[in-house]
């Protein structure tokens, strides 16, 4: 699927208020909207308005889940990256930590949130970011923060090599992940790799080849 393409395809619903039955199924596809719409324009760029109209919503709607733009755009940031912070956290309580498998909770974190990394670029870690702060503050840690001491157990272990800094391994794991799905726009044109089940099975058998030959013992 092409990113510039993944727009929901939903019916029109009723502009009022939902019943609760239907609350969380909107919640999820005015999210995923948003997220979409932030990842393409730019967080400035995108009004409340505009996300409510593409939802089929009222905009009083999105006002009333969320409270106002810069709360919907960090609601967008948990729902996409909260599943990958609890796994990583029970990674972390467990016995071993093995790298090929923070690649895989990477690659499936981008494989269900595609406009996630390049929605992280544009409001994270460009400047004047309008997430930088938030993210830092709330999610920094439990993210990449959390795998420099992972990285450092796996070293203790014996399964890293031990002249690997963990601070720069874990930079280098979430570069390999994460930098494809940023480049896709490019990559499935100018390279033709496949974002479908098999081009990302084969880009996660790829990367964790070349991780495994290169940090691991």
């Amino acid at each position: 699927m092409d990113s510039k393409t993944d727009k929901p395809s939903k019916p029109m619903r009723r502009r009022g208020r939902p019943v609760d039955n239907d609350q969380q199924s909107l919640k999820g596809d005015i999210l995923a909207i948003a997220e979409r719409m932030f990842a393409e324009q730019g967080y400035a760029a995108v009004s409340i308005r505009q996300i409510a109209e593409a939802a089929g919503v009222n905009p009083a709607l999105v006002h009333y889940y969320f409270g106002s733009k810069h709360a919907l755009l960090q609601a967008v940031a948990v729902h996409a990256l909260k599943p990958f912070m609890d796994a990583l956290a029970t990674l972390r309580e467990s016995p071993a930590a093995p790298v090929q498998e923070v690649v895989r909770l990477l690659f499936e974190m981008a494989a269900e949130h595609p406009n996630i990394p390049r929605l992280l670029t544009r409001e994270v870690l460009l400047p004047g970011g309008e997430m930088y702060d938030y993210f830092i503050e709330n999610m920094a840690p439990h993210l990449g923060g959390a795998l420099p001491v992972m990285l450092a157990r796996e070293q203790a272990a014996g399964r890293l090599r031990e002249d690997f800094d963990p601070a720069i391994a874990a930079l280098l794991l979430i570069a390999l992940s994460v930098f494809p799905f940023i480049a896709r726009t490019l990559a499935e044109p100018g390279l033709g790799i496949s974002y479908g089940a098999g081009g990302i099975d084969k880009l996660i058998r790829h990367i964790t080849e070349l991780i495994e030959s290169g940090m691991t013992k």
